[in-house]
């Protein structure tokens, strides 16, 4: 399939990023160039490869070759110090590392030579050996991969942790791209589509459920580093689509920026996934916009969603099931257990989420999300086991008290996290941002404002205001930067 899109029109535009338009001869040689570089360095023909994408046509040029080798890839993602993206280099146990020159430092050379580890480089179209690593050595030059080739990627921690997470290119095939989808038809109706935003790190499973169908089918798309409001706005009104999609975390930044409605009118449905969305905002966004927001719910581990809204779905059921993600998909099973026992409860009971999702096999898959299941079979997701707080015998889930919070007129966005506490064990603590336009809230009055909502006990111990929350390479909240950032509050004030 890779190789098939590879032989498109040399001419023909694929990928636009920055104003300029990357063709399809400019990938194919790119891909050739990277596969010519491993096989220079002297690996077997199923090496593993470590790789560092950014969101650049470099980095999926290189990532469509290694799928036309049939290479297994180890997913690493950029965004970290040279040191930590080193560390993780030798704990995947590559036989070839693969990444952009901005993330080529002295650390990551250093673990080069030392794990004999041969190294390539993406500067732009320009795709070299790193200096003193150009072929692997020792035990690195005869590693091997599985026999069937995998993509290895990084779990969001919906199971646990996050964690290398195996998805098998046949997966990818069958599932994600679908043989139907090289016939000439399919090829046509898909190169005269518009433009398809790609904007998630290629590196997780959102980056690559979107990347590479995408490019396979032949449609084309327009590439950000880094999602922005503005740089949506300008792709939306220059390419005018039917369908788009924002993270949850920037729809409230979207209704904020005001974009006149007649921008947005060609989108006649809207996706959201990833990250929960608070009914209220999906309520007011649809009011203004008039726009049905559909949303989604998947992980890694399922590869990609197994349940989501789709149109007719939301116009029966759209304002009836707000806060909801949906009915499972086709060949898809979820329910919902006891936490303690595993018992399967009945409708509208909270607990644990399970899943079965055809594309990874027929077992039922643990997660740590909560939720309920209505008398529908519509899924409500009710926060994390695994980011209760456990305040002296009462169990708090940070979902409830940030959703309380951005009811208040002030606030725009909120985090809760644990912090220890020597009497109750935990304690939770609130990060907000104040609401464009407005004065920063008043601890008493963000008090008063969770005191009329909910119990005492979700009362946070510790606030901060923000101009924004920290957030990870996905744009979900990174909570641990926010309870490293009360912790070293904690600190000065001591």
């Amino acid at each position: 399939m890779v190789r098939q899109a590879l032989a498109r029109d040399c001419d023909r535009p694929a990928i636009e990023f920055e104003g300029r338009w990357t063709s399809w001869g400019e990938l194919a040689y790119m891909a050739s160039s990277v596969e010519q570089q491993i096989e220079a360095s002297g690996v077997g023909p199923n090496a593993p490869v470590a790789f560092v994408p950014r969101n650049r046509p470099s980095s999926i040029a290189t990532l469509l070759g290694l799928l036309a080798a049939k290479r297994t890839v180890r997913m690493i993602y950029p965004f970290q110090s040279a040191a930590v993206i080193a560390q993780q280099i030798a704990k995947l146990e590559p036989a070839v590392a693969i990444l952009d020159e901005v993330d080529l430092a002295a650390p990551i050379g250093t673990i080069l030579a030392t794990e004999g580890i041969a190294g390539i480089v993406l500067d732009h179209d320009a795709i070299g050996p790193i200096e003193g690593a150009a072929r692997a050595l020792g035990i690195a030059a005869q590693r091997t991969g599985p026999e069937a080739p995998l993509l290895e990627i990084l779990t969001s921690g919906t199971t646990g942790p996050p964690k290398q997470f195996p998805i098998r290119h046949q997966m990818i095939a069958e599932s994600l791209i679908g043989a139907h989808a090289l016939t000439a038809e399919a090829q046509k109706s898909a190169a005269d589509l518009p433009p398809y935003l790609l904007y998630f790190p290629l590196g997780n499973i959102s980056g690559i459920y979107s990347t590479v169908p995408t490019l396979v089918r032949g449609q084309r798309a327009c590439l950000l580093d880094r999602f922005s409001i503005d740089a949506w706005h300008q792709y939306v009104v220059r390419h005018r689509p039917a369908h788009s999609g924002i993270p949850p975390a920037s729809m409230q930044a979207l209704l904020d920026a005001d974009i006149p409605v007649a921008d947005l009118a060609s989108i006649k449905a809207m996706g959201v996934g990833a990250a929960p969305l608070s009914p209220d905002l999906q309520r007011a966004f649809e009011d203004h916009y008039g726009i049905p927001v559909l949303l989604s719910y998947g992980a890694t581990e399922f590869g990609g969603p197994v349940c989501a809204w789709s149109l007719p779905l939301h116009a029966k059921w759209g304002r009836k099931k707000l806060g909801s993600v949906g009915l499972p998909l086709p060949g898809a099973q979820i329910r919902i257990v006891d936490p303690e026992s595993g018992a399967v409860l009945g409708p509208n009971s909270g607990g644990r989420v399970e899943v079965i999702s055809p594309r990874i096999g027929s077992g039922w898959i643990q997660t740590s999300d909560l939720g309920r299941i209505d008398e529908d079979g519509f899924l409500f997701l009710q926060g994390r086991s695994d980011s209760a707080i456990m305040r002296g015998g009462f169990k708090i889930l940070p979902d409830v008290i940030e959703n309380a919070l951005l009811r208040h007129p002030a606030i725009t966005e909120a985090a809760v996290v644990h912090l220890p506490d020597p009497r109750l064990g935990q304690a939770p603590a609130a990060m907000v941002v104040p609401s464009p336009g407005t004065s920063p809230p008043t601890v008493e009055s963000m008090e008063a404002h969770l005191r009329n909502l909910l119990p005492a006990t979700h009362v946070p111990v510790a606030w901060h205001i923000a101009d924004c929350l920290p957030r990870n390479p996905s744009m979900k909240i990174d909570r641990p930067v926010i309870r490293q950032i009360f912790k070293d509050l904690v600190a000065k004030r001591n």
